[in-house]
C-alpha cells in the first residue's frame, strides 16, 4: 500500500523519532505559536513528537493521522503522561471538524505525502476553509536535494536485546513531469535471528518549487505568504537550506 505506516513502520518511526525529538522544527513551531488564541489543528499527526510537547505546553492542539497504529502510539504517550488526546482517523482529502481553527501545522514534510496536484491543492482549500479568518497555516517541505539524493538505504535498531527491526530503503522511481518519487520501505522484524514479521511500502513524495508553493497557497486563498529558511522565519531560504517553511494567513 501507499505511505501506509503500518505495524512495522509506526514501531520503527516511534522509535526513531520519539516524543518531543527535534530536527528544529519544534522549537520554531512552539516559538510561531507563542501568541496563538484559540485552538490548533496538526494534520499527519503521527505519533505526537510535535503535538505531545505543545499539549504539555498548554495550546488546545487537536490532531489526525491516517494510519491507526500511529494514532495508537501518540494515544499511549498521552495516556503515559496525563493528558487528554483529542484525536481521530482521518485522510487530508476528507477531514472535516465542526470548528474553525486559528491556526494549522504540517512539520517534517508531511504535505509532501500528497502527491497529486489537484488533491494538493483541494487540501490547502480545506485547510483554508478550517481555518478562523487571520488564522495561519504553518508547513515544512524538503528540498528537492533532500527527496532526490541517496537512493538506497539501511538502518536498523535493537530492543530489549533480542528484537532487530530493519528498514531497507531503494528508491525506485523519479518523475521530473510530475515532480514525484516512489521509494520501496522494506521493514523486517527479527527476533533471536528468525524472521518474524515483514512489510513492504510503497512510499510516494513530491517536491515543490518555493515559488511554485508559494503561489498554491495564493491560488487556494492565503494571503501574507511568507517562505522562510533553516527555521529561522523571515530569512529566505537559500540552497543550503536542509528544510523550508511557509507560513500564510487566511484573510479576516
Amino acid at each position: 500500500m501507499q505511505n501506509r505506516y503500518g505495524r512495522l513502520a509506526s514501531w520503527i518511526y516511534h522509535l526513531d523519532k520519539p516524543i518531543g525529538h527535534s530536527f528544529g522544527d519544534l522549537e520554531y513551531y512552539q516559538q510561531r505559536l507563542a501568541d496563538v488564541d484559540g485552538p490548533v489543528l496538526e494534520p499527519a499527526v503521527g505519533n505526537g513528537r510535535i503535538f505531545i510537547p505543545l499539549l504539555e505546553k498548554g495550546l488546545a492542539i487537536e490532531g489526525f493521522d491516517a494510519s491507526h497504529e500511529m494514532l495508537e502510539y501518540c494515544r499511549q504517550e498521552c495516556r503515559a503522561r496525563g493528558l487528554p488526546a483529542p484525536l481521530t482517523q482521518q485522510t487530508f482529502e476528507q477531514f472535516s471538524y465542526d470548528q474553525r481553527f486559528a491556526a494549522i501545522i504540517m512539520p517534517a514534510g508531511s504535505f509532501q505525502l500528497i502527491t497529486e496536484t489537484t488533491t494538493a491543492m483541494a487540501v490547502l482549500k480545506r485547510f483554508w476553509n478550517h481555518l478562523q479568518p487571520g488564522g495561519r497555516l504553518i508547513m515544512d517541505i524538503d528540498p528537492i536535494e533532500s527527496i532526490i539524493g541517496e537512493a538506497q538505504a539501511a538502518r536498523s535498531w535493537t530492543v530489549d536485546g533480542s528484537n532487530l527491526l530493519t528498514l531497507t530503503s531503494h528508491r525506485a522511481e523519479v518523475d521530473y513531469r510530475k515532480q514525484t518519487t516512489l521509494s520501496h520501505l522494506h521493514y523486517q522484524h527479527w527476533q533471536d535471528g528468525t524472521l518474524q514479521s515483514a512489510e513492504l511500502d510503497l512510499f510516494h513524495l513530491r517536491w515543490w518549487g518555493v515559488d511554485e508553493l508559494a503561489f498554491a497557497l495564493r491560488e487556494a486563498g492565503f494571503v501574507e505568504v511568507v517562505a522562510s529558511g533553516g527555521y529561522q522565519h523571515g530569512r529566505a531560504p537559500c540552497q543550503s537550506d536542509p528544510i523550508i517553511s511557509f507560513e500564510a494567513r487566511r484573510p479576516g
